[in-house]
Order: C-alpha cells, then structure tokens, then sequence
C-alpha cells in the first residue's frame, strides 16, 4: 500500500464490520488470509485488483458499505443483489485509498468461513495467465471450475479467483498458497521454472516471518509474485 496507516484505516473500519480485526507486526497488517503492507523499491503498490470479504448477512454488507462511505471513502457499487453472478448474491463495494475494489460480499454459492471470498484480477492476456495457474494448480490446492471468452476462474477451498481480460491489467499482487509439506513447495517451484515462468525466490526457509516457514515464488505472465508456503506449524 502507498500508505499503510491509511490503508489500515480502511481495511480496519471496514472489515470490523464484519467481525474481523487485524494483527500487526513490524511489516504487515493481516486479517488471517489477507495482509496490507507498506511499499518500498521491491514492492510496489497493488494497482486495480478486485477483493471480496465474506459477509455472513446481508446486514453486515450493509454495515461495511455505510462504515466506509460515511468515513468519506469513494463508492464502488450501492449495497444489493447482483443477479448476473447469482441469484443470491448480495454486495457492496468501495475503493480503497489506491483504487482497489473491496467488496463485502453474502450469498455467493462458494462462500465459507474465510476472510477473502474472492479475487479478480484483471490480465492483458487471459490465456496465457489460465497456463500459467493451470501448471501450478496441482500444487496449489486450486482448479479450473469454469471458463469465458473473456475470463476464467479458478477455486479451491471455499474461495476463488477469476482471470479477467483488460486493456489496463492489474498490478503487483501477491498471492500466497498453502502447501502440506516442503517437497509440495519444492515441486511447485520446479514445475514452474521448467515451463519457463520466471523464478522470484527459489524454495527455503524465510525466518523473517517464523521459523519453520518454507516457502517458494515464481512470477506469473503478468509479473505478480505466486508463491507457496509450508509453515511447519504441526
């Protein structure tokens, strides 16, 4: 984020209303399975990604949209159904301080307990990325669930993302996957760089998050930073 106190701001108003609060260290603010940190020459600022935080009513949908549009956050989308994704699928939007859409989200036919519901990100090829996540996936808990002309999305665990063709792609995401064990992320890094995605940090141990905690990354075709992690918490 491009300023992390005000993006905490944000992402704390709005996700406490629906029951979540950070915990922060030195680098991140996380949320379970979404983090916001400061950006710096080696990373920089996530540009046009779309996320979705699970709700569990319609009123907590409404409580997020109204907490930050009163806050004078900008509008992204009134609270209400939307049809063309689902019969009952129910959201509201808001942009973040750097113009990302976050969205609360109820209704959506994958939805569980997590913190993220889903992603979209937008690709200036959406072929090229659906090759890319189609190599990793054995590895990365997620498949193919369904296919458009002009998007694919991808699912595991109760969550999903959608690859969505754009003239202007979205920018220096960061996405993480759970790995049972190290040769799992081992075999994740080696897939990829044989098929000739571009290596961001071969598979070992990062103890500046926690000891333990194994973890590879590779670039997919749009330059986003895919990584996956064993954290050895047995």
């Amino acid at each position: 984020m491009s300023n992390r106190d005000e993006s905490r701001r944000f992402y704390t108003l709005g996700l406490r209303q629906l029951g979540r609060e950070p915990s922060s260290s030195e680098h991140y603010d996380e949320w379970e399975d979404f983090a916001i940190a400061q950006t710096d020459e080696q990373h920089p600022v996530t540009r046009r990604l779309h996320v979705a935080f699970v709700a569990a009513s319609r009123e907590e949908v409404d409580a997020f949209w109204k907490a930050l549009t009163d806050a004078g956050y900008r509008d992204d989308g009134a609270p209400g159904l939307r049809l063309q994704y689902h019969e009952k699928y129910y959201g509201g939007f808001v942009l973040d301080p750097d113009g990302n859409s976050a969205e609360a989200v109820h209704g959506h036919p994958q939805q569980g307990d997590d913190v993220i519901d889903h992603l979209w990100i937008r690709v200036s090829d959406v072929a090229a990325a659906k090759r890319f996540y189609e190599t990793i996936a054995p590895y990365a808990g997620i498949h193919l669930s369904h296919e458009l002309p002009e998007r694919v999305h991808f699912a595991g665990r109760h969550r999903s993302f959608g690859l969505v063709h754009a003239t202007a792609p979205t920018e220096n995401v960061h996405l993480a996957f759970p790995a049972a064990d190290n040769a799992v992320v081992d075999e994740f890094h080696r897939a990829a760089t044989a098929a000739g995605y571009r290596d961001n940090g071969a598979p070992g141990e990062r103890r500046v998050y926690h000891e333990g905690y194994y973890a590879a990354y590779v670039l997919d075709p749009e330059g986003n930073n895919v990584e996956l992690v064993n954290h050895n918490r047995n």
